[in-house]
């Protein structure tokens, strides 16, 4: 018997460019609103029968919510329609975003490293940008994202 073969996307989000970057936030990416912001845009741009053939396995794995990264998945048939959703998305809650795949593997090993590697960059210049300002609580929260990239599976 053949294993259901999915697809896994190493997406970044880019908040409001038009933002200063030393003030926070003006949102939390949470696992949730991503994963609403894509459903949103498949039901808008494909309709609700798009939205119903790609939910079989579609599932927002990872979010990391001080570097912006994420892993989604998504079957090998439907993945094409998600990454064009993703791409067509504007806004998390009321706040401008930009999606950009950094990778689209058929492993969730493959995907893993990607993000690890992107993960760990994204941190550094996180580290450099924010400065002194840094917390101890962001850099256990960091560890614990990384530490939690490594336990992925299907």
């Amino acid at each position: 018997m053949v294993g259901f073969k999915n697809r896994y996307m190493v997406v970044e989000v880019f908040l409001d460019p038009n933002r200063d970057l030393v003030r926070d936030d003006p949102i939390i990416i949470t696992q949730f609103n991503v994963s609403k912001a894509i459903k949103d845009s498949i039901l808008v741009n494909f309709g609700e029968c798009g939205l119903a053939s790609s939910l079989g396995s579609f599932q927002v794995k990872y979010v990391n919510p001080i570097t912006k990264v994420c892993i989604i998945r998504a079957s090998r048939e439907e993945y094409q329609k998600v990454w064009s959703a993703i791409t067509m998305v504007r806004n998390i809650g009321n706040c401008p975003v930009l999606f950009n795949l950094l990778d689209l593997s058929g492993s969730i090993k493959a995907c893993k490293s990607a993000a690890l590697k992107c993960d760990e960059l994204k941190f550094e210049q996180y580290k450099l940008i924010v400065g002194a300002r840094l917390s101890a609580d962001a850099t256990q929260h960091m560890q614990n994202c990384l530490d939690k990239i490594k336990v992925l599976e299907h």
